[in-house]
């Protein structure tokens, strides 16, 4: 359990530590990766370093993201993309930024759900432009793209959360809209 003494100068004691020592926080968190208050049922974290190949990534992202899990998503993502080779760095952070994009839109935080949608359907983009594979793994980048800019519209006139699972985009066949 965490401290809340984070004086200057003073130490802060009892701090959420993993095995190797690193500060993380233990709080439980909900569907969308906020924290809720130590003691509360929360879901489930994904483990986090885990090596998969590619088409295992795009397969558990896709049912994280049906769930109505992006910020899970996001974490899957996020281990193909420092774990994978580096030509394709930039494809799994551009994955990663349109499901945290898509966190973001599901949270009600219209500027940032808007912005990180884009930036991910930018480095999708550039990235199928560079490597000329449109559908690595049977990902349809261009409609992730197209789905992603079509969001972030909506988010902007709607001003309101959006319903993350609903609004889960369909990372091998043609995109949710």
């Amino acid at each position: 359990m965490g401290s809340t003494d984070a004086s200057p100068g003073r130490p802060v004691e009892n701090r959420d530590r993993d095995s190797e020592g690193r500060a993380r926080n233990a709080r439980p968190r909900d569907g969308l990766g906020r924290p809720l208050p130590y003691g509360a049922d929360g879901v489930a974290r994904q483990p986090e370093g885990v090596v998969r190949a590619p088409e295992r990534t795009v397969t558990e992202a896709q049912a994280l993201l049906d769930a109505g899990k992006p910020f899970h998503a996001h974490e899957v993502f996020e281990d193909a993309w420092k774990s994978g080779p580096e030509d394709e760095r930039t494809l799994w952070r551009g994955l990663a930024q349109l499901a945290v994009g898509l966190t973001h839109a599901a949270r009600g935080n219209v500027t940032g759900g808007a912005r990180l949608l884009r930036r991910g359907a930018g480095a999708v983009e550039d990235w199928a432009a560079r490597s000329g594979e449109p559908r690595p793994y049977g990902m349809d980048l261009a409609g992730l793209a197209a789905w992603a800019r079509e969001l972030a519209q909506a988010v902007e006139r709607g001003g309101e959360p959006v319903d993350a699972g609903a609004r889960a985009p369909r990372l091998r066949g043609p995109a949710a809209s």
